[in-house]
């Protein structure tokens, strides 16, 4: 089903600090910072993106887990750019090393842990 998807796949998404994403917008801090949810939300954009062309017709991918480091701030203006690579494939489960950075520091890298779905099949899970 999802033999297009291999390990070494990437992509890497971008963002610029805007209000909308601080820690004090999101309620995850009081300081006007990229939020630890804003930057872990950029690491999972860049995973589902980086097998999105090799999903099979009709499927998708969700999150399942993820856990990051978020080790330095990041302040309104600054561009942040997550990377995700395919680390193991097993069935329907994606793992990905996942990283964020602004410039050339890091501010966090983790893993996080996608399943491949199919798209009516989910949704109808919802009652």
């Amino acid at each position: 089903m999802i033999e297009k998807i291999v390990i070494g796949l990437r992509h890497t998404s971008e963002l610029t600090v805007t209000d909308a994403v601080t820690a004090s917008v999101m309620g995850s801090g009081d300081m006007p910072v990229l939020a630890t949810p804003a930057m872990m939300a950029l690491m999972e954009n860049a995973a589902m993106m980086a097998i999105a062309e090799a999903l099979p017709e009709g499927c998708t991918s969700v999150g399942g887990h993820i856990a990051s480091s978020h080790l330095r701030p990041s302040k309104i203006g600054d561009k942040i750019t997550a990377t995700a690579e395919v680390t193991k494939v097993e069935g329907k489960k994606v793992e990905f090393w996942v990283a964020a950075y602004s410039g050339e520091t890091l501010l966090g890298e983790g893993t996080h842990l996608r399943f491949v779905v199919d798209k009516e099949r989910f949704m109808s899970k919802l009652g």
